[in-house]
């Protein structure tokens, strides 16, 4: 089965460069404490990685 990641917005947006901003937009997240889940991919790791002190991630099974 392929892994998938579930992405969620833990702190806020506010006062942060533009490009974490776009990142985290890109990545489909609007709100805080909003949660979505994408495909554990290679494209997908590289923006969680520049945006990891943003966001909390788990691996889950698809």
């Amino acid at each position: 089965m392929a892994k998938q990641l579930q992405i969620t917005l833990k702190r806020s947006l506010i006062g942060r460069p533009e490009g974490q901003r776009v990142t985290v937009n890109t990545l489909g997240l609007r709100k805080l404490h909003q949660t979505v889940v994408q495909a554990d991919n290679a494209a997908i790791r590289g923006m969680v990685n520049q945006v990891s002190h943003l966001v909390e991630v788990k691996e889950i099974e698809a």
